[in-house]
């Protein structure tokens, strides 16, 4: 259970990530015992970054001053040795998205890409037909290409699906169950890569950590899709990651 194992380690997140999401994101943290932080003005990054066990970026919602925070506290991270993990939220929907994408990929060391199949294709620069943040439709073979960015990048990526994919470029894992309404309430994926962000603080083997994540993630969907309204999936979302993180679910 490495939601508990998080909790345990209460860890200090630095999440640069989209307004969309920002207070679903700090709060699902919360819930697992994490204290969040989510800075994105230049000027404070560094100095926020340094104090942080690990470095969640998200390009979700982008501008000019949230990139510029990314490359600093980016490099600040790479500099100290604190883990970075990048979100790509929507990496093919627009030119600017995937050069920023592709620019942050060059300059900064990630130890997680953690993205959908879309996201992923426009990393590896696959046809695919994006639609806005969402996966879309297309066809590669997701396994492949997940490990051949593993591979081109040096890091671990975790492709969120039906069956969620992870692997560090020549061990792959699998993990299945969750809800399709997962998909339908918006901030989960992005609250995943920021929980990954702090399975990358835990000892031992990362790529199962980050696999034992994920399982937990799943569970915890299941457990909130048991109330019959989407409107309270969310809410459960956040009851059901404090629960699992306690040992109690």
């Amino acid at each position: 259970m490495s939601l508990y194992k998080i909790r345990q380690k209460n860890p200090l997140i630095h999440c640069i990530t989209n307004t969309v999401v920002t207070n679903f994101t700090a709060n699902g943290l919360l819930a697992i015992g994490v204290s969040p932080v989510m800075s994105d003005e230049p000027l404070d990054v560094e100095d926020m970054t340094s104090i942080a066990d690990a470095l969640l970026i998200n390009i979700g919602t982008l501008n000019k001053n949230s990139v510029e925070a990314m490359f600093l506290a980016g490099k600040k991270a790479n500099e100290l040795n604190i883990p970075v993990v990048l979100d790509p939220v929507g990496a093919g929907a627009t030119k600017y998205r995937k050069e920023v994408s592709e620019n942050l990929l060059r300059e900064i060391k990630f130890d997680l890409i953690r993205c959908n199949a879309g996201e992923l294709a426009a990393i590896a620069g696959i046809d695919w037909q994006a639609k806005g943040v969402d996966s879309g439709e297309g066809e590669m073979d997701i396994v492949l290409v997940a490990k051949d960015t593993a591979k081109k990048f040096g890091t671990m990526v975790a492709v969120s699906g039906k069956e969620d994919v992870v692997t560090d470029g020549e061990w792959i894992l699998f993990v299945s169950g969750g809800h399709e309404w997962m998909t339908q309430v918006t901030g989960t994926g992005c609250l995943l890569s920021a929980i990954c962000a702090g399975a990358l603080c835990l000892e031992g083997d990362r790529l199962e950590n980050i696999r034992n994540v994920l399982a937990d993630y799943k569970k915890v969907a299941e457990f909130a899709s048991k109330e019959k309204y989407l409107g309270s999936f969310q809410v459960e979302i956040i009851n059901g990651l404090h629960q699992i993180s306690r040992g109690e679910l």
